[in-house]
């Protein structure tokens, strides 16, 4: 082999390569990987990943549909350390944004959170720090984007693209619409030049639509991966006891399980339920302290607990890959919400299963939620006028005014219900009446009891509550004259204890009577957003009420027809309902598995097709009993006319048969 002259080949192949228009590409696949492999230990990158972020990379609008446990997060922090400048994440989720951002700095990168609840000199240092280089990937709440300071900070800094997690709530046809993700147009029109990635985990042909139209897209890009799980089972089971049913599942599969319910209260009667026939399971709701709800998560996510019976809380940004049933024992009011927390089965591509527990009273249940989410235009003015008399507001005034809410005591002097109240509360938000913040995150309290002689003279703190009084005097100014404001993460991470064992050592020295600690807790606000009006003169606009209340009860109705529907295989009707088509059944749901034990031959099933086609030919419609009246056995007709029904090769109007 002659070494010069293949030395002298690899040169000249690569100066070409560089002067061509695919060396950007080229070069920049090998470093995205580079990056992956050193932050993450992964060698290459899975389904669409590499997809998104070269059009990211490339300065283009994209819009990345993938599934629960796609990894969507790698799609923005692989090209935010390949990019100058800070990567703007805006995400819904502030307990997911702190995971990710202690998660990303354990792995040696520079990531920051700004939420609500933060202190104001926290933020200003966060965003300076962002301005100067401090910050690789910022991830901000919604709330935050219209904030004056904010957007003051983000006029000097330095950013490399905008992502968007959970797009979907930007759409206002989306399972899930936030009136503050509207803001984000605020953000695009301070940086014009920033492409935005938009991702989302459930989004139908009409919300990928709209999400794009909303962000303001330079040209409509999305690159979507299947919405298919091949290794997981979709399952309908309709049994009245569930709790039999469910214990029956879990003992058929001795792996992890999430067990969805709809209310905090039935999170721990059927956690206790499962303990007393032997299973070992835990809860997890929204009403727990946020270092209880932290440590059953790290038990689930450790094996130390095996079933987690939870709210739709739970979920969120779990890193937990083989869990093997998820089991809702009440129906999600969507297919997207169902999706999405059924798809955290069988992230590890091992067979697994998604069950709906279903019995003859979750229909009436579910269309009760259409009156409970939106009910009477009459009953909504009623509340707004009930609040100006709970909190003495007169007519005319009041504007700007803010209020903690105790929804129970509200609805105990009003006798009124609470679904409905925060209901009313939520649509009296959007038609710009008030502000309501249904689950503000309020931060951790703190004062010292004892004076700072007496406390330097104590004996009895061992060294991690050394430690932290330390970090709190250091931290905090007028702790022994008031109350204070104090982040717990802020404490864990200077003194290096972990942040569950802070909380236990802060309520250890709040029951010694050294310090009183009020642990963070979430508080509803109200705020009027305009002055009080009469309540006869309130108006709420179609998009308000009307379109919306039609688009969810679409919604409610076509998880009903899932639920219903044993004709279909069940990952079809998925599908389908996200725009996308397949031809074969998935061979493993319920309907699947119930064909199959009394399949019809296929030549007889072609047969009864071509005859039910030939009847129809003349294109006029037909009655049932003219298409099943023939010389084929009439149930094979049936069979093959329900086929045809689900493909949508023929349609069924005002009770005739029609070709499609």
């Amino acid at each position: 082999m002659n070494f010069k002259k293949t030395a002298f080949d690899f040169i000249q192949k690569a100066y070409f390569l560089k002067s061509s228009p695919f060396f950007f590409i080229f070069y920049h696949m090998d470093k995205f990987q580079q990056i992956l492999h050193d932050y993450w230990g992964y060698d290459d990158f899975r389904g669409i990943q590499r997809e998104i972020i070269e059009s990211i990379c490339a300065g283009r609008d994209t819009l990345g549909l993938m599934p629960t446990g796609g990894g969507k997060s790698v799609t923005f922090q692989v090209p935010a350390l390949s990019m100058h400048g800070v990567c703007l994440v805006i995400t819904p989720l502030i307990a997911l944004m702190k995971d990710q951002v202690d998660n990303l700095r354990h792995r040696g990168v520079k990531a920051a959170a700004i939420y609500s609840g933060m202190m104001h000199a926290d933020v200003i240092t966060t965003l300076e720090n962002a301005i100067f280089g401090g910050v690789k990937i910022l991830y901000v709440s919604p709330e935050r984007l219209s904030s004056e300071l904010f957007q003051k900070k983000l006029s000097h800094m330095k950013v490399s693209f905008i992502t968007v997690d959970e797009a979907h709530c930007i759409s206002q046809w989306g399972y899930d619409f936030r009136p503050s993700y509207l803001k984000i147009s605020d953000v695009r029109r301070l940086k014009p030049d920033c492409p935005v990635l938009a991702l989302t985990a459930t989004a139908t042909p009409r919300v990928v639509d709209d999400i794009q139209t909303q962000l303001d897209f330079k040209e409509r890009n999305v690159i979507k991966m299947s919405f298919e799980r091949k290794n997981l089972a979709y399952i309908v089971s309709k049994k009245s006891d569930k709790i039999n049913e469910t214990v029956r599942l879990l003992d058929e599969n001795s792996g992890s399980a999430i067990i969805y319910v709809r209310s905090r209260k039935r999170t721990k009667e059927i956690a206790q339920a499962l303990v007393s026939h032997g299973i070992s399971a835990t809860y997890y709701n929204a009403g727990l302290e946020d270092a209880v709800r932290s440590k059953r998560q790290n038990d689930w996510q450790t094996d130390k607990i095996r079933v987690m019976v939870a709210t739709n809380a739970f979920g969120m940004g779990i890193d937990k890959a083989d869990v093997r049933q998820v089991i809702h024992m009440d129906s999600p009011d969507s297919p997207e919400a169902y999706f999405q927390e059924a798809g955290r089965a069988g992230r590890d591509g091992l067979p697994s299963r998604a069950v709906l527990l279903y019995d003859g009273n979750d229909k009436a249940k579910l269309q009760r939620r259409i009156s409970e989410t939106f009910p009477d235009k009459d009953y909504i003015r009623k509340v707004y006028e009930h609040l100006a008399y709970f909190y003495q507001v007169g007519m005319g005034s009041g504007a700007g005014c803010r209020f903690e809410f105790n929804l129970d005591k509200f609805c105990m002097y009003f006798h009124h219900f609470p679904i409905q109240v925060n209901s009313a509360l939520k649509i009296l938000s959007r038609a710009g009446y008030i502000d309501y913040e249904d689950e503000r995150d309020n931060m951790a309290q703190l004062t010292m009891l004892l004076g700072r002689d007496d406390l330097y003279r104590l004996s009895s703190l061992n060294e991690h509550e050394s430690a932290v009084i330390t970090a709190l005097l250091r931290n905090y100014g007028g702790l022994f004259s008031d109350y204070c404001y104090i982040d717990e993460s802020l404490i864990a991470m200077q003194t290096g204890i972990d942040r569950n064992e802070i909380y236990d050592i802060l309520k250890n020295l709040s029951m010694r009577r050294i310090l009183h600690f009020i642990p963070r807790k979430k508080i509803p606000h109200i705020r009027y957003s305009q002055r009080r009006e009469e309540a006869e003169r309130l108006i709420f606009s179609p998009e308000v009420y009307d379109d919306r209340k039609q688009e969810y009860t679409e919604r409610v109705n076509a998880i009903i027809n899932y639920a219903e529907n044993d004709d279909v295989c069940r990952s079809r009707q998925l599908l389908r309902y996200f725009g996308e088509e397949t031809s074969t059944d998935c061979g493993q749901c319920d309907v699947c598995i119930e064909h199959q034990k009394g399949e019809t031959p296929k030549d007889l099933l072609a047969a009864a097709q071509a005859e039910i086609n030939s009847i129809l030919a003349d294109n006029k419609p037909h009655f049932l009993a003219e298409i099943t009246k023939t010389k084929l056995d009439m149930n094979i007709m049936k069979e093959a006319l329900e086929f045809m029904i689900s493909e949508e090769h023929v349609h069924i109007r005002d009770g005739k048969i029609i070709k499609g």
